[in-house]
């Protein structure tokens, strides 16, 4: 059956996207027009079909290869191969590497506490400049995720945390500003020189505690670095590893927390049941243990609830390597299988009232009965988010830390909207008026 879409243009479709406000909400009316299956044009992609109903997308579940194309702006992150597209021979005993550190309890409970210190440190600031006008909630979430990732991927043996961060920073604004053409200050000369001196420190340091590791003989499996080393992994691998970590982790992160409150700030009454639940759990202390996250159930169901409706990564990619039917429709060989996470999430006959805020969705009753593939935040496949388990730890400590010593409250008159920025980003951040629940 042929797959329905728009009219080819002589553009590849840039046009459409761009007037559309961008590929995320492109998604929205592309399923809503055409249905579940949709052929349209994506620059870097001779043939892309996008696929927005989680039945369907188990035809495509086992596919294990991203198109090069569409990911060739993280290269350069890269002295290897781009992580982002090795080949399954390559990825899937890469993959296991980062699984037994990324998604392992005994790592989480190793740096719980640090990230414990980090959360309250931006409580603390917050606290203190609540009489000043309202936060920029996704600014200073996505910095503090940076700080927990940096944390989290150099083992805490970087000399000067805050240099690292603001070298990756350098390096993130050049290559994001490269793929959506933002105008940014400076000559492109100016740029990228500044980038390449970011990107060469940001390498030394890796190698300094990569050389810490080697020459004390550390094999910690709940060390990133540690973990890598014992696999045999290269030290080009191993940067070029650490480096991608840092990318995919922080932002992700923090702009879910970010929307999350968002939500809540125009929620008020599931804000309460946040706030109960955590004095009840919690009683007068500031922040949960890492054993009592389990028993935030509810604030569980309000960020799985935000990533449904925000998802952090909009959506992801693959390529066919023989042709596949999904459904009634043939994808031919060598075509680009788009997966429109937030599409996916809107889908009305799987999501009652798909825009509407409702934790409750995420209760084990409700959660039983949908298909396992209608809510995918961290993709899906044998290229899912392998740090799925560390974001929600990451997130979940953040939101009680935040939600036991605060109430938020949304700005008059601020417009938050989202656009895709290699994550799902607010145009003009979010800002929030914080008020603080205890003395």
């Amino acid at each position: 059956m042929h797959i329905p879409g728009p009219e080819p243009r002589a553009d590849g479709g840039v046009g459409a996207v761009t007037a559309a406000g961008g590929l995320h909400t492109y998604q929205l009316r592309l399923h809503e027009e055409y249905g579940p299956v949709v052929r349209f044009q994506l620059p870097g992609a001779d043939t892309a079909v996008s696929v927005a109903d989680p039945v369907l997308l188990e035809a495509t579940a086992h596919l294990d290869e991203r198109p090069d194309e569409l990911f060739a702006f993280l290269a350069p992150l890269c002295e290897a191969e781009n992580l982002q597209t090795l080949a399954p021979e390559q990825h899937t005993p890469w993959r296991r590497t980062l699984l037994s550190v990324l998604a392992g309890r005994p790592s989480h409970e190793r740096h719980f506490p640090r990230f414990t210190e980090l959360a309250a440190e931006l409580a603390d600031r917050w606290a203190a400049e609540a009489d000043k006008g309202p936060v920029a909630s996704q600014k200073d979430l996505t910095a503090l995720t940076l700080r927990m990732i940096c944390q989290y991927a150099l083992g805490g043996d970087a000399t000067d945390p805050e240099r690292v961060i603001a070298a990756f920073e350098d390096v993130l604004t050049e290559y994001l500003g490269r793929l959506y053409q933002v105008p940014l200050p400076g000559t492109p000369e100016e740029r990228a020189e500044r980038s390449d001196r970011a990107l060469a420190y940001l390498r030394a340091t890796v190698d300094r505690v990569l050389a810490a590791h080697r020459s004390g003989g550390r094999t910690d499996r709940s060390d990133l670095i540690g973990a890598l080393v014992a696999a045999g992994e290269s030290p080009v691998r191993i940067r070029d590893t650490v480096m991608v970590t840092l990318l995919a982790a922080h932002h992700t992160t923090g702009v879910a927390v970010s929307w999350t409150l968002h939500l809540l700030s125009r929620h008020p009454e599931a804000a309460a049941r946040v706030a109960e639940e955590l004095d009840r759990e919690l009683g007068d202390r500031a922040a949960p243990t890492y054993a009592e996250l389990r028993r935030l159930t509810y604030l569980e169901m309000v960020l799985k609830e935000a990533m449904r409706l925000y998802p952090p990564g909009p959506y992801g990619a693959r390529e066919t390597a023989e042709p596949l039917m999904v459904g009634d429709y043939e994808i031919p060989a060598g075509a680009t299988v788009f997966y429109p996470f937030w599409a996916v999430h809107m889908n009305p006959a799987h999501w009652p009232e798909p825009e509407r805020f409702r934790p409750e969705r995420f209760t084990p009753e409700e959660a039983a009965g949908r298909h396992r593939l209608a809510y995918v935040p961290f993709g899906l496949g044998p290229r899912s988010c392998e740090g799925a388990s560390l974001a929600m730890v990451e997130a979940e400590l953040v939101l009680a830390v935040l939600l036991k010593r605060f109430g938020f409250r949304p700005v008059p008159g601020h417009e938050v909207v989202p656009v895709e920025r290699f994550v799902l980003w607010a145009a003009h951040d979010i800002p929030l008026r914080v008020t603080p629940r205890r003395g």
